[in-house]
């Protein structure tokens, strides 16, 4: 059997995939209840203004965003190294799925200080308040779709990874399959609500079964880990 060091055994990157769930969904949660309120507003104008009046709380929002980036790029390697065993081209494709869920969510943090270089902006700098208004707009709604690719590229890898747990049977083969059904079920609601065909409260009751999933998977990981004695037997 090949040997394996702590640092790249099953254990440390299922535990490491854990940790990196819960961390991911806690941040998220922070972003929504803490700093949701500083980008709000009825219209572009008003946006800006809400922006500019809670400067500081935007900042610290791009902060945690950027952490989640690279949140999501640990929990793709851990993930790839859990399941590259079963299908290494599968779980790369899912890894570069998430590679490009991250890289998407910096581009998010771009945008957000944008807006908030130009909602603060004074003096001499400060543009034309019509100019201003017309780009803080377009901005404002690339924006908005920002998060939604991004996490379109999350499903993609999201059901690759849970279609490998399942093939390999290395975490129950229930939640498993739940991770496959929320992860097909957000690959399909995702560019429907890009397209405008789906909105309303039901973009985010589709989050429910993938929310369950990650919290589950996340405490499993952490305390049981991942079943691969076939795999590592099979090496000998």
């Amino acid at each position: 059997m090949t040997n394996r060091t702590a640092a790249t055994s099953p254990k440390f990157y299922a535990r490491l995939a854990g940790v990196m769930f819960l961390l991911y969904i806690a941040i998220g949660v922070t972003q929504m209840t803490v700093f949701g309120g500083a980008t709000a507003g009825e219209n572009p104008a008003a946006k800006l203004a809400n922006m500019a009046q809670h400067a500081t709380d935007v900042r610290v929002n791009v902060v945690l965003g950027l952490l989640t980036c690279f949140i999501a790029l640990t929990l793709g390697v851990a993930l790839y190294a859990l399941t590259r065993e079963q299908e290494p081209y599968l779980a790369m494709l899912a890894l570069i799925c998430r590679v490009g869920e991250g890289v998407i969510g910096g581009v998010y943090m771009s945008l957000t200080l944008g807006l908030l270089a130009l909602a603060t902006a004074e003096g001499a700098n400060a543009p034309d308040p019509a100019a201003a208004q017309a780009l803080g707009a377009f901005v404002l709604k690339a924006r908005s779709w920002n998060p939604t690719i991004a996490a379109t590229f999350f499903a993609v890898g999201s059901t690759l990874f849970c279609y490998l747990f399942l093939r390999a049977r290395s975490i129950p083969v229930s939640l498993a399959w739940l991770g496959v059904a929320a992860s097909i079920l957000l690959v399909v609601a995702l560019p429907l609500q890009l397209a405008g065909i789906l909105h309303g409260s039901v973009t985010y009751f589709v989050w429910i079964p993938m929310a369950v999933f990650e919290v589950v998977l996340a405490v499993w990981l952490i305390i049981k880990g991942v079943a691969l004695q076939e795999i590592d037997a099979g090496r000998e």
